[in-house]
């Protein structure tokens, strides 16, 4: 086994295990999206997946959950939705591509490197989809605050919701999960390569002397 190979693929694996820890802070932080007023300048509101809060200069936090999930708005709703699927789809594209590292032996005697590579295939598959559906909702959520913040048919008085720092983290979650995925899928072309042209060493054949041609005495007459 190439040690590229093997680089490659556990570096996919370590990729894709931070993006699942920033998928999950961005699923459970509250700061989605900031709001300040300058009536109130000393507090400022945070609006989350599960709750809202109201934060103070002085460091005191206030939160409230929301009332019933039927109530929430269709952004809100969505987001957690797709989050939750981010949650279970890069938990199990882990926990498939671990047991296919070449440098784990599990079942030595009933796992080939076929399995291997089937393995890393569908953990990589299953971290771009993670990618993919942990990039909807926060790009949702941003292109939603941009155009309510620009909207001139709301009076220039009236505060507007602003970026949190949860929509940043979910961006580099979700772009972690692509380039792990993406790794780990490149990790068994390689191997699939390899496996199908082998690099077969030449055998050295040793070739015995000639002997020198044999002279008669005529020859020297």
């Amino acid at each position: 086994m190439d040690s590229g190979i093997q680089a490659l693929e556990l570096t996919g694996v370590l990729i894709g295990g931070g993006a699942w820890l920033c998928s999950l802070a961005t699923t459970l932080m509250t700061s989605w999206l900031t709001l300040s007023t300058e009536l109130l300048p000393t507090e400022s509101y945070q609006l989350g997946l599960w709750e809202t809060c109201v934060v103070q200069d002085l460091g005191g936090l206030e939160c409230r959950p929301y009332d019933s999930l039927l109530g929430l708005p269709p952004d809100i709703r969505l987001a957690r939705i797709l989050m939750v699927l981010t949650l279970w789809a890069g938990l199990l594209g882990l926990l498939l591509a671990i047991p296919g590292l070449h440098a784990i032996a599990c079942c030595p005697e009933r796992t080939t490197s076929r399995h291997k590579r089937v393995l890393k295939g569908v953990g990589g598959a299953l971290g771009l989809v993670a990618g993919v559906l942990g990039l909807v909702p926060v790009s949702y959520m941003a292109h939603l605050t941009v155009l309510r913040f620009f909207d001139e048919s709301v009076p220039e008085v009236v505060p507007r919701w602003e970026f949190g720092d949860a929509l940043f983290c979910g961006w580099t979650g979700a772009v972690l999960h692509l380039g792990g995925g993406a790794l780990l899928i490149s990790s068994c072309l390689y191997l699939q390569r390899e496996t199908r042209n082998p690099t077969t060493p030449i055998p050295l054949v040793r070739v015995p002397p000639v002997p020198p041609p044999f002279r008669t005495r005529t020859e020297y007459v």
